[in-house]
């Protein structure tokens, strides 16, 4: 037997006894080691009990064994995100024992089995022009390599996504330091400078085993030719790669696939890159500062595909996030994103986006809220354009989470992480999945690590409060939640719907029913999601004021309701009669 056994995404090293998922070591108990050990050796056939006894605990020792050989295999499932209902890798064999039912194999030596794929980060280019107010286009600048390089050669080239690489912007790490964290063999880096009419980018391509310089060069170019000069820069990048070195290598380029130029219109452009450096900050204020760039982007060019793409994802995020009603958010951001796709049917990511909106039937028409046939349908073509993606993978996982597949969403995402590891969106909803899932331990880990990350990100103070919550740890989730509602101004109703419940449970009742009339008071100033409402009086108990809330959140439709099927805080109230009727409401009871 190998010493080496892979399944899914897991790696098990029985010479050191070491788990790991995507390459990253898995905390483990030995005893919970040696019982998927002994399974591996024998996949697809029953290991009894009394065999996993003797494996485990010699004839000398006196333990209470049937306890502990549950607990052992109780956390050997959490740490696969695997269940004793559905299994995908452990299944009991009731009375007699357990079998190991996924798909194991042995890899090939290493020396015959390199990896297939090398990795590279393109790091953020340094603004040279000397104006701060210039950082938006050098940040553009990396972007545009970083999307041109991932459609050079797929098969033989991951290229770590932008939100992760911008992670790194400012830092002061240096290159052996990056290829550890991310695990990647190349680094570009570079510096823009720009006139009104021309850019300069200096590139360097460096090799992290021994940091050589592989490839070094200036690029001019007029402003107007600035899309080729990214393509040409890319294609250039590729070539001097080690894996493209010969010529068959050399001939997978595909540089006529590279995308078409987005727009021919460099104020539209500009317009554009703009919103999109205003969009990742994720405030309230650059939200609308994006909105203001995106529409005077399609004002210059309105077959501006990627613009329409932006604008319908900012309206997205304020509908799910509860800053406007959904049935107004969703009509606006429907007609942008199917427009975007009226102009180019072959933005993956796109199709992703239109996966989370609801379907219309005629213009004229309502939407359709909760036709999961129809989005799900949506999300796969986007996966068939792009599986790689990692924006298409969480949107398709966020569906399956809707449907109540927790662990196929968590698979999504660790497959997203591995390219874009650093996405504050991918590990909150990652540790959202695992909490949702009640793999407890690791999204209490991903929490943290969230946290540590993004120490001044609302969205991590709350994903770490929404965790603590459900470990019923009411103190630690208050705290964390105090803190996710002073980083959000302080007007961020989701927050405050889930302070609301953790103060209730926790028994603060006087500060829950305060929280309760705040809601009231935003209420009187603008659109508040019902969701906030219900989950502050399931807090304190008050069960048909919560189920009253939860009516009208179906009606809005408050997004907040998607996890309705796997919410832990609901847990109490499932077999309540109402709650069936939600389900059938909103055609999740046969999901």
């Amino acid at each position: 037997m190998s010493n080496i056994v892979r399944f899914g995404l897991f790696e098990a090293d029985f010479s050191s006894g070491q788990l790991s998922r995507r390459g990253v070591r898995i905390k483990l108990r030995h005893q919970s080691f040696q019982v998927l050990q002994a399974l591996l050796e024998h996949p697809g056939k029953t290991v009894n009990r009394d065999e996993l006894r003797q494996r485990l605990w010699n004839d000398n020792v006196i333990v209470d064994f049937e306890n502990n050989l549950n607990t052992a295999v109780a956390q050997l499932r959490e740490a696969l995100c695997d269940s004793s209902e559905k299994p995908r890798y452990i299944e009991t064999v009731p009375r007699r024992g357990y079998r190991f039912v996924g798909d194991a194999f042995i890899p090939p030596a290493e020396a015959e089995s390199p990896r297939t794929r090398a990795r590279l980060v393109v790091l953020p280019f340094l603004n040279l022009s000397g104006d701060p107010a210039q950082d938006y286009f050098s940040d553009a600048v990396t972007d545009e390599i970083i999307t041109s390089l991932a459609s050079v050669a797929p098969e033989k080239l991951a290229v770590i996504a932008r939100t992760t690489a911008m992670h790194y912007k400012g830092s002061r790490k240096d290159i052996a330091r990056i290829a550890r964290e991310l695990n990647v063999d190349y680094v570009v880096e570079g510096g823009v400078s720009r006139t009104s009419d021309r850019v300069g980018v200096n590139i360097q391509l460096i090799a992290t085993r021994d940091e050589t310089h592989l490839f070094s060069k200036k690029y001019e170019a007029e402003m107007v030719d600035v899309f080729s000069l990214y393509d040409s820069i890319a294609e250039a990048l590729a070539r001097h790669l080690p894996i493209f070195s010969d010529r068959m290598n050399r001939n997978t380029l595909n540089p006529g696939q590279i995308r078409s130029k987005p727009t021919h219109d460099l104020t539209a452009y500009n317009e554009f890159i703009q919103g999109r450096f205003e969009m990742g900050k994720w405030t309230p204020e650059g939200v609308a500062k994006a909105k203001m760039h995106f529409e005077a982007a399609l004002a210059h060019d309105p077959e501006f595909a990627l613009a329409c793409d932006a604008l319908a994802e900012l309206y997205w995020y304020l509908g799910f996030w509860g800053f406007m009603p959904s049935k107004v958010s969703d009509r606006i951001g429907r007609f942008y994103v199917l427009r975007a796709l009226e102009i180019d049917p072959s933005l993956a990511e796109t199709y992703a986006l239109l996966s989370c909106y609801p379907k219309q039937l005629q213009p004229d028409q309502d939407l359709r809220y909760f036709d999961w046939p129809v989005q799900q349908k949506d999300a796969a073509h986007a996966r068939k354009l792009n599986p790689a993606s990692p924006l298409v993978r969480l949107r398709f996982a966020i569906i399956e989470m809707i449907l109540g597949r927790t662990d196929e969403a968590v698979t999504e995402l660790e497959m997203a992480l591995e390219t874009d590891p650093l996405s504050p969106d991918l590990r909150a909803w990652s540790a959202q999945m695992l909490c949702l899932g009640r793999h407890n331990d690791r999204a209490l880990e991903q929490a943290h690590q969230l946290v540590e990350l993004y120490p001044v990100n609302p969205m991590a103070h709350s994903i770490l409060g929404f965790v603590l919550n459900a470990l019923q740890r009411y103190e630690e989730s208050i705290a964390s939640l105090r803190k996710a509602v002073e980083l959000s101004g302080g007007d961020a109703p989701a927050v405050l719907g889930w302070l609301g419940l953790s103060l209730g449970l926790g028994r603060h009742t006087d500060e829950a029913r305060a929280i309760v009339e705040r809601l009231k008071y935003m209420a009187t100033l603008r659109y508040i999601p019902p969701t906030s409402f219900a989950w502050t009086y399931l807090g304190l108990g008050d069960i048909d004021s919560a189920f009253s809330w939860m009516d009208r959140a179906v009606d809005t439709p408050d997004r907040m309701m998607a996890a309705i099927k796997t919410y832990p805080f609901l847990d109490p109230i499932r077999a309540d009669p109402r709650f069936a009727v939600l389900l059938q409401r909103m055609n999740l009871e046969a999901c």
